[in-house]
Parts: structure tokens; C-alpha cells; sequence
């Protein structure tokens, strides 16, 4: 199975779909120093252990200011290979939950996690025989990191090739990790680092990725042909742009190309697009979640999700950017309008398949089913 949304037929997905959100009161075990500005959060497995896929990102709950404020971080730690939970946060600028985060947060503290979710995933079989070429970009090195541990522990004829673009020489997350990972399995993976301000003695590649950079670095990376080829992207948005134009130059078919537009740090700023207009009429909108049934009124300018919760339904949300999809539903009826369509594919929209956080209704008859 290739990277990407699980399809009808995956048993444990459409189990999780049926069920309301998990939420788990977590024990930091440890604070790990990895840069300057970027920690990782060990947390402590509870009793019942929680289950999830390289990939994926928990939603941390805190209250911050007096005010909860939940933030979605990638996991770094792979379910095939560490026995805790940790995710990695990078200091923002004016970053609330990243900063508060950094400076506060101790070991032995407990913290208010949402089940781990998202669809940066694919699944892993002994047999497989695959090259994950992978785009990361300063904390967007975070779900690389754990598909990268766990490729290497579940698919032993499978092969990782990184290329990590960072500010500077110490900005590298898990510089070290990534070392002992390259030595220890030797040949199965490839990592090429790119920085924007190399020292004078810095023997690799620096500035920004162009076409004459890419076409070196793939001279460097192992061809194992386009049909056993898959690539990856996380970091910020201008770089990834960036590659998906570079990649397209290359002929390189959209179906291979998979990318994690939600990072840490993404869900601190505020949304650049203007509010989708939704007319000046409030419109019903009707609900249907965890066995229940929700019907209420959504004012013109506001969004499924901040009526909701104003109303005190808790429903499952994480970044309110309309990037991380923890707020899916599908629309089964009516018109829902977007501010924000990028955390959906194509095929999702076709579907009918709309986000909360950013979506407004602009037709009476709006029934949306979520999980």
C-alpha cells in the first residue's frame, strides 16, 4: 500500500472511524534537548498501551493562559522499534503551545493528549521491496523520522534516501540519531543535507534546492526505477513547492509524490486566506457524531467547528487551520464552502468529504457525518 488516506476495506480504519475521539492523560518521561530551539517529549506508554502508525501525530490539550489550547505534533518515535510515545516541538515565533512548551513543561508533568490521528501513513510488510525518497525541512523531519526507523525495522529490503534542508549546522533534529542510523544499516539509508548557511568548512550542498542541486542529489541516491519509488515531503510550505516543481520537471507522476503540509508550527500562525463568504443567512446545519445527533444554527462568517464548540459538542479538532484533518466529515447532504481545501485530496472533495474548522454552510440542508 502506497502512502496516503486508507480506503474502504481497511478494517482497523473503519473501526477507529466509528467511534468517537480517544483521549489519554499522559506522564512525561523525559524532555530531550535536540537543537537549540526543538525538544522531544517522551511520554510514558499507559497501562493500555496506545497503538498508532509511523507517521501519525498526537494533539496536545493544555491549559495556556487560561485558555485550553490544543496543538497537533508529529511523532518521531516508531511503533516497530521504541517501547514510549515522543514527539518532537520546535520553537515559533510568537508560537503559544511551542514556546509555552520549551520553557515550562518538566519531566513527570501529565498532559492531555488526543488519540494519535492523520494519513501520513502506509503500511509495512516484510516483503516489500520499495525506495522512500523523502523532502524534509526543519521540524518537518519529525514523521520522517519515524518512517524512516520503522521502514528500516519491518521492510528489510527496503531503502530510505533523506534530503534535509536546514538554516545551519546546528539546526539539524536528531543529527546524531540520523548518523547512527546510516552506519548501523549501512546502505539502506541515504541522507543528503542541505543548509542555507554552511560553514567554512562544510563539504555538502548548501542554499536552496533548484533543479541543478536536484539533479546531483539523484545522481547520488540509489535508481531503483519509478514503479518501486515513493516520495515524500514534510517542511514548510515555500520548500515543498519548491520540490513538487522540481519533482514535476523530473516527470515524476503526482500518484508517487505524498507530502504532510501539517507540521508543528503551521497550527501557531494565523490562517493567510480570508474567510470563504457564506452569504449573509445563517443556515442549519446537522451533525452526526458518536451516536448522537447535533442540529444548529451557523451564523454567516463562522465555522462549523467554533458554533459547535460554543455550544459545548465536542467534536474531534486539533489545528482549526484545515490542515491536519482531525475535523473530517463527510457531507452527506447540502453545500459546505472551504476556507481552506489543501488538507484534502482531490478524491476527498469528490467524495464530499469537508473540514469543519473552516467550512461554513451556505444551503439549510447540511448533514455531515463525522467518524
Amino acid at each position: 500500500m502506497a502512502f496516503g488516506l486508507f480506503r474502504k476495506g481497511d478494517k482497523k480504519a473503519e473501526e477507529q472511524a466509528h467511534s468517537g475521539p480517544h483521549y489519554y492523560d499522559l506522564k512525561v518521561k523525559q524532555i530531550v534537548r535536540e537543537t537549540r530551539d526543538a525538544i522531544s517529549i517522551v511520554f510514558e506508554q499507559p497501562e493500555k498501551k496506545i497503538s498508532y502508525k509511523a507517521g501519525q501525530f498526537l494533539t496536545l490539550i493544555l491549559p495556556i493562559n487560561g485558555k485550553e489550547v490544543r496543538r497537533a505534533y508529529s511523532l518521531c518515535s516508531s511503533p516497530a522499534v521504541d517501547d514510549d510515545l515522543a514527539v518532537s516541538v520546535k520553537r515559533v515565533d510568537k508560537g503559544l503551545m511551542s514556546n509555552w512548551l520549551a520553557d515550562n513543561l518538566k519531566a513527570g508533568d501529565r498532559v492531555k493528549v488526543l488519540e494519535p490521528m492523520g494519513q501520513f501513513t502506509t503500511e509495512y510488510h516484510s516483503g516489500n521491496k520499495r525506495h522512500l525518497v523523502m523532502f524534509a525541512g526543519g521540524s518537518g523531519i519529525t514523521p520522517m523520522m519515524s518512517i524512516i526507523k520503522t521502514t528500516l525495522a519491518l521492510e528489510p529490503n527496503s531503502i530510505c534516501s533523506l534530503i534535509y534542508c536546514n538554516r545551519d549546522i546546528d539546526s539539524i533534529i536528531f543529527k546524531e540519531q540520523l548518523d547512527k542510523l546510516q552506519t548501523v544499516d549501512q546502505g539502506r539509508l541515504h541522507v543528503i543535507h542541505i543548509l542555507d548557511n554552511a560553514p567554512m568548512n562544510w563539504q555538502g550542498y548548501s542554499g536552496l534546492l533548484n533543479h541543478d542541486m536536484l539533479t546531483r542529489l539523484f545522481e547520488r541516491i540509489p535508481d531503483w526505477g519509478l514503479d518501486k519509488t515513493t516520495y515524500l515531503m514534510c517542511g514548510p510550505e515555500g520548500m515543498m513547492k519548491n520540490v513538487e516543481t522540481l519533482l514535476a520537471a523530473r516527470n515524476i507522476p503526482e500518484p508517487k509524490i505524498f507530502k504532510e503540509s501539517f507540521v508543528q508550527g503551521t497550527i501557531d500562525k494565523q490562517p493567510k486566506k480570508e474567510p470563504a463568504a457564506s452569504g449573509n443567512t445563517a443556515h442549519e446545519v446537522k451533525i452526526l457524531y458518536d451516536g448522537q445527533e447535533y442540529k444548529f444554527q451557523v451564523e454567516p462568517n463562522r465555522t462549523i467547528l467554533e458554533t459547535a464548540l460554543d455550544l459545548g459538542i465536542d467534536l474531534p479538532y486539533s489545528c482549526q487551520s484545515g490542515l491536519c484533518t482531525a475535523c473530517r466529515g463527510k457531507a452527506l447532504s447540502g453545500k459546505v464552502k472551504l476556507d481552506e481545501e489543501e488538507g484534502l485530496s482531490a478524491s476527498e472533495r469528490a467524495e464530499g468529504y469537508v473540514l469543519t474548522c473552516v467550512g461554513h454552510p451556505v444551503t439549510d440542508d447540511v448533514v455531515i457525518e463525522i467518524g
